[in-house]
């Protein structure tokens, strides 16, 4: 078992394909922290933010990191990066951009918002795979993650708790 049960993951995914294979990667690798997904960047805001379907917390937690995909419906990755980044509760949490995109001006935008990676999905099927077991891998068992359960970002009052 990998991860952390404290540390929630937020995947801001649109493909159903893409957020199957990265699942039952984690199910294969049996990892532990609870994952929520939003389909678009509007939704993903509404989970930051505490708005729209999710103004209880208790089904928002701050996740202690972002995957993110940069081509999505309405408000795009690179918006949700911007934010991210430039509001003072959320733009600690590590964002890690996962895309097709391999525009240099992308990756470029991407790490001038300060994003901790940014890996372009392979396609194959099978390297696919080897990108998602290393991914997990790295995030979840070797890199040291904050653990949301220990104050940090309180959204009931939207003041750090440090």
């Amino acid at each position: 078992m990998i991860g952390k049960n404290t540390q929630p993951i937020l995947v801001i995914e649109d493909s159903d394909e893409d957020f199957e294979a990265l699942q039952r990667m984690m199910r294969h690798q049996q990892v532990v922290n609870p994952i929520f997904r939003c389909t678009d960047g509007d939704d993903a805001l509404d989970f930051l933010y505490h708005t729209g379907a999710y103004q209880e917390p208790q089904f928002a937690p701050r996740p202690s990191f972002i995957l993110l995909d940069l081509n999505l419906p309405g408000t795009d990755g690179r918006e949700v990066l911007e934010q991210i980044k430039q509001d003072q509760n959320l733009k600690k949490i590590p964002v890690v951009v996962f895309t097709t995109s391999s525009n240099p001006r992308d990756v470029e935008i991407c790490y001038r918002c300060s994003v901790a990676s940014y890996i372009i999905k392979p396609i194959d099927i099978n390297r696919l795979k080897q990108t998602f077991h290393s991914f997990l891998t790295y995030w979840l068992d070797i890199v040291v993650l904050p653990d949301t359960s220990l104050g940090g970002y309180n959204p009931t009052n939207n003041y750090p708790n440090y």
